[in-house]
């Protein structure tokens, strides 16, 4: 299998045989199953930058060995991935390839055409001890398709099973909420769809409440059941919980849902200083969460301003 061949729609898990990819391989697994979806099992050898480190050129070493070790390394990954995959749900087909590509180049080629991208958080290289790893912080930011990163738990409060949803109450947002909707009807699991407010975003988008001391709760809430308009009716068995909270976008849905076992953020699609705060926000509830947190990218449409949204 390359790139091109991978069949559209499928969910790609990229693995580098650490237990952070054994957790995304397991959850990649069972979504596949709920969905009846392709799994293709990803790993990057990255091959060329390796034979371009300054040390491969030192006496002694043997380029021939060096490569075939390295792809009987890659081999053992995706063989071990496979059988991990099979376990979770023997019913899924799955479809494995070693790429000797940087992982972030093919991983956000590869979302061109993937349904889903789920990574571990963290992998296997210099920056073990980093929170977020630099492959998925990357694919998160910039991936064409919804990103699922499987962070570690927090052992001293497992999650639960309802998803948790920011929602900002614009127009852009739908994917997001159309995604955490989706993943609440496919696990028959609650879902709560939360607005932080009192946060740095709040500025840059033009249907936003601006924070402040004296916002009007009644404003805010009409703003998150507009935002979710027409998806109880879609999705009539979700059973949903509108949620207002004061805070930092990161706080709010990584550090007040301890019972959360998906937490949906969205990432927008705008340019220069939004598109910086916006993204920023996204990879800090990444930093945070201990549940298993999925990035989606928001709409590229424009979203109505408040007088546009009237005057229709």
């Amino acid at each position: 299998m390359t790139m091109s061949a991978l069949p559209a729609g499928c969910i790609v898990v990229g693995v580098d045989g650490s237990d952070d990819a054994d957790r995304a391989i397991s959850w990649a697994a069972q979504q596949a199953a709920l969905e009846g979806r392709t799994l293709a099992v990803v790993h990057c050898t990255d091959q060329p930058s390796v034979r371009g480190a300054s040390w491969v050129d030192a006496p002694g070493i043997d380029h021939d060995g060096l490569t075939e070790a390295m792809r009987a390394a890659s081999r053992r990954i995706v063989t071990h991935a496979r059988e991990r995959a099979a376990l979770q749900a023997p019913a899924v087909s799955v479809r494995t390839d070693v790429l000797d590509v940087d992982p972030r180049e093919a991983l956000l080629d590869l979302s061109a055409t993937a349904h889903l991208v789920v990574l571990g958080s963290r992998g296997r290289g210099p920056l073990r001890s980093a929170v977020l790893g630099s492959v998925s912080a990357s694919v998160s930011r910039h991936a064409h398709c919804p990103v699922v990163v499987c962070r570690p738990p927090d052992h001293a409060r497992p999650p639960g099973d309802r998803i948790v949803v920011g929602a900002d109450g614009t127009g852009a947002s739908r994917p997001v909420l159309e995604f955490a909707y989706a993943q609440a009807s496919l696990r028959r699991v609650p879902l709560t769809v939360m607005h932080c407010y009192w946060d740095v975003t709040a500025t840059h988008g033009p249907e936003v409440v601006a924070p402040g001391e004296d916002t009007d709760p009644t404003d805010l809430r009409l703003l998150l059941a507009e935002s979710a308009a027409g998806l109880a009716e879609k999705y009539p068995d979700v059973e949903v919980t509108q949620e207002l909270a004061r805070g930092l976008v990161d706080e709010c849905l990584a550090d007040r849902t301890p019972d959360a076992g998906l937490v949906v953020v969205g990432r927008a699609a705008t340019n220069g200083w939004s598109r910086f705060v916006h993204a920023s926000c996204a990879l800090a509830v990444l930093e945070r969460a201990h549940a298993t947190v999925a990035v989606v990218p928001e709409s590229p449409e424009s979203p109505e301003s408040p007088d546009e949204r009237n005057a229709s």
